[in-house]
């Protein structure tokens, strides 16, 4: 049986490395995505994944990322978020724009043509394929000093709900995580008094999993989760 094909956007030694792992584990095929391909040579040794230089946020990268894809798309998964902190009143327009861009235009150029090719593939289990967005809890509420990001996570939101209604009908699973919480990645660790306090990486990836495998009679389009002392 042909091994199914999932493409992770955005890739870094994080959330995405475990999500690499995961899949890989799971015997999926993997296409790593991301701006600069040299910080993810070994990720993609350790998995037997295929890499590829992609900008999310232009037209031209992702065009030219799924056109070089072969094999039947089961999964998508878009991780790029870019952040600008400061008073509002001090932010820098272009620098605002560039990071709006990269969290949802990106978000929206790579779900549009992973729905081009999933919507013509033949439904296997219920599914022509599953679009997952990484999202945060900035998607939910504006934060001070971090204006362009909170717009970036609204925006990622309402295109995955929008696209998840008028996907699921169609048998595209469409779903946005919510990490609500910091994730404990590569050289980060809990303060001494607050053990526990962030998210593994490799329990929110098996989060994934676990929406990858939805029966199509209870998808989710939102997935919320946070570690267990994050105050509501």
């Amino acid at each position: 049986m042909t091994q199914p094909l999932a493409l992770i956007v955005g890739v870094g030694d994080g959330l995405s490395a475990s999500l690499a792992r995961q899949l890989h584990q799971e015997g999926y095929r993997l296409i790593l995505a991301a701006r600069n391909v040299g910080k993810i040579g070994t990720l993609a040794g350790e998995t037997g994944a295929q890499v590829a230089t992609c900008d999310a946020s232009k037209t031209g990268d992702v065009d030219q990322l799924f056109a070089g894809l072969d094999g039947r798309l089961d999964v998508v998964v878009y991780n790029p978020s870019a952040r600008q902190r400061g008073p509002l009143t001090e932010l820098d327009p272009e620098a605002v724009r560039e990071a709006v861009e990269v969290t949802a235009f990106g978000a929206f150029l790579v779900g549009q043509a992973a729905a081009r090719i999933m919507q013509d593939q033949e439904e296997l289990g219920g599914c022509r394929g599953t679009i997952l967005f990484t999202g945060a809890s900035a998607g939910i509420k504006g934060f001070p000093l971090s204006a362009p990001f909170a717009m970036g996570k609204f925006a990622q939101r309402g295109l995955a709900e929008s696209m998840a209604r008028e996907l699921h009908p169609k048998g595209i699973h469409v779903a946005w995580v919510n990490i609500d919480g910091a994730i404990r990645n590569p050289g980060r660790s809990e303060p001494a008094d607050s053990p526990d306090s962030m998210l593994d990486p490799d329990a929110i990836a098996k989060n994934y999993l676990h929406l990858i495998r939805q029966d199509r009679s209870t998808w989710s389009n939102e997935l919320a989760i946070r570690p267990w002392v994050e105050r509501f």
